[in-house]
């Protein structure tokens, strides 16, 4: 379903920089292409809606607890603006969770953001460590909108978004101090994926995964597993493969963390916004109730 290695194509403009290195876009597969198609023509309003609070657009959710009082807010109006900027907030701490387990950065670093999406976490590390970031998305539609938010905020020179395959995206070997994948690896085989991290990152550099993964230990994927498949054309791995396959990649992990219960919250407030909703919440909830689904967060160093 996920080959990778395919002959190349021109840089697209979503690639423009005096920096930016010249490497192709690789051709999609048939997979790849759906993938593309559905970012490229998503309007979601629990993605756009949320970004245009403060132009910090995640395509990821939130942790931490809600304040659910904005429920009860007797203006419609206004509950709906405050339901809204609530789930920002939480999924902005998920956004700075991943972050602050990037290690030392400096602003002469240079980071990976591996299906970046419209590129917020590019911009949160940049925002913390004053670092270089690089952002690789499938969806040509994603890395210009990207592009557009980094000129608004005047830090095109420090952070980048590229129309790219992120298994094979064309940077230097050893260029990366740090690298992440936020909610974006279902898209893809993790051998595949974590071999590239590994050859992007230097020796000692640190990895980042937040991801949905299911229980191993609850057997085979639920019914509640496929059916978010179904909803994002994706396949979500087993909590297993990860350790697995960065351990066949040289990458080994210096902190685990289940964030399971910590995103409950997000999931049951997005449950009444009704101007938000896309009608997974509840198999959402279920699964991560049930024990078949776990939400993570791994961070590895590259030896």
């Amino acid at each position: 379903m996920y080959d990778v290695r395919r002959k190349e194509s021109p840089l697209t403009t979503a690639d423009a920089g005096p920096t930016t290195p010249t490497a192709p876009v690789p051709t999609q597969s048939t997979y790849q292409n759906r993938v593309a198609d559905y970012w490229n023509a998503e309007e979601n309003p629990v993605n756009l809606d949320l970004g245009q609070i403060d132009d910090l657009y995640h395509h990821h959710y939130g942790i931490g607890g809600a304040d659910e009082s904005v429920l009860d807010d007797p203006d419609p109006v206004r509950r709906r603006e405050r339901l809204t900027a609530e789930l920002h907030r939480l999924e902005h701490a998920q956004a700075e969770l991943l972050a602050s387990h990037l290690g030392q950065l400096t602003p002469a670093d240079r980071v990976f953001d591996a299906g970046c999406g419209r590129g917020g976490g590019s911009v949160v590390a940049n925002l913390r460590y004053g670092c270089r970031a690089d952002g690789v998305t499938i969806s040509a539609k994603q890395a210009e909108f990207a592009n557009a938010q980094a000129r608004k905020r005047g830090i095109d020179d420090k952070v980048r978004y590229h129309h790219r395959n992120m298994l094979d995206t064309g940077f230097p070997t050893g260029e990366f101090a740090a690298s992440w994948n936020n909610e974006s690896t279902m898209y893809v085989e993790l051998d595949l994926l974590f071999a590239e991290h590994s050859r992007l990152l230097r020796r000692g550099g640190r990895y980042v995964v937040i991801t949905g993964c299911y229980n191993d230990t609850y057997g085979r994927a639920s019914r509640e597993v496929s059916l978010i498949n179904a909803h994002y054309i994706c396949d979500i791995h087993p909590r297993s493969e990860y350790f697995r396959a960065m351990a066949r990649n040289r990458l080994v992990p210096v902190h685990v963390q289940d964030l399971t219960e910590d995103t409950i919250p997000y999931w049951a407030l997005r449950k009444q916004a009704d101007h938000l909703v896309t009608g997974i919440e509840d198999t959402f909830l279920d699964a991560y109730r049930n024990g078949s689904f776990q939400y993570l967060l791994i961070a590895a160093d590259r030896v």
